[in-house]
């Protein structure tokens, strides 16, 4: 039974991993603090193990996205490569930096970064929406810039669990980036994202001995592999719909999942 439930988690986290460019992260978190909280695992642990395991997970549904957005030509592999050494290192530290907060407490941080994003989204998107003609004399900042900017998204993706669609997104379309564009560019930045925030939650884990059934560190292992099964075949009919809708009301469905993810979470961590 518990393997079909990772199944139906797994499907979904890989449409959306296509769709939105954001590893199926914002979809993994919820729904496996939903499941471990019901098999009576310690809430001291819980939200740790989501985040870890959502991670790991979006190893597979970051690969399977990557190829269907490159394959369209949405990957800008100059951008990925100056954001990636960043995002590695800012990742498995902001592992180490998860370790040390309260699962409480990072249900609360979760939950009110995700509504703050969803709002600029919403609100301060309509300047970011940018045509193919506009894409094509696009100016990102300097590498050093875009390396220090991987660093921060890097660090906030482990505390979120997700693979940094949710800053990496606004980030290139705040740059005119097109938002086809700036979805592809993202799921490639989720594969470094991943593979440092996974190692990161079992190194600082194991420094904690969690007493958890079927666990590296905060990696749950079953989680991982029936999730990664199943996301990564979603994860390509997500990506193709993704090209079959218009930027605006990609940014705007996107904007929709967040606040609903993040109302969940404050509504948890206040009860």
């Amino acid at each position: 039974m518990e393997l079909i439930i990772f199944l139906i988690i797994g499907a979904l986290a890989g449409f959306a991993a296509g769709l939105f460019g954001v590893g199926g992260g914002t979809i993994i978190v919820p729904l496996l603090f939903i499941v471990f909280t019901q098999m009576g695992y310690s809430p001291d642990n819980i939200m740790h193990l989501a985040l870890g395991t959502s991670l790991a997970t979006i190893i597979i549904t970051s690969i399977s996205s990557l190829m269907a957005h490159n394959k369209k030509g949405a990957v800008m592999w100059p951008v990925f490569k100056n954001l990636t050494p960043g995002l590695a290192i800012g990742c498995f530290l902001g592992a180490g930096i998860a370790g040390q907060i309260s699962g409480l407490y990072l249900q609360l941080i979760v939950g009110i970064f995700l509504l703050w994003v969803a709002y600029k989204m919403f609100f301060g998107g309509k300047k970011q929406i940018a045509s193919h003609a506009k894409d094509a004399n696009t100016e990102l900042p300097s590498k050093p810039k875009q390396l220090a900017a991987g660093g921060v998204i890097g660090i906030a993706s482990a505390i979120f669990g997700i693979g940094g669609g949710s800053l990496t997104v606004p980030y290139l379309t705040r740059y005119g980036v097109v938002m086809q564009k700036a979805v592809g560019t993202s799921a490639a930045c989720g594969l470094p994202i991943a593979i440092s925030g996974a190692l990161g939650f079992m190194f600082f884990g194991m420094q904690q001995q969690v007493n958890v059934p079927n666990t590296i560190g905060f990696v749950h292992i079953y989680a991982f592999l029936g999730i990664s099964i199943m996301s990564f075949f979603t994860a390509k009919l997500g990506a193709k719909v993704a090209h079959i809708l218009s930027p605006e009301l990609l940014k705007k469905c996107f904007a929709l999942l967040l606040t609903v993810v993040g109302c969940y979470f404050l509504f948890k961590g206040l009860r």
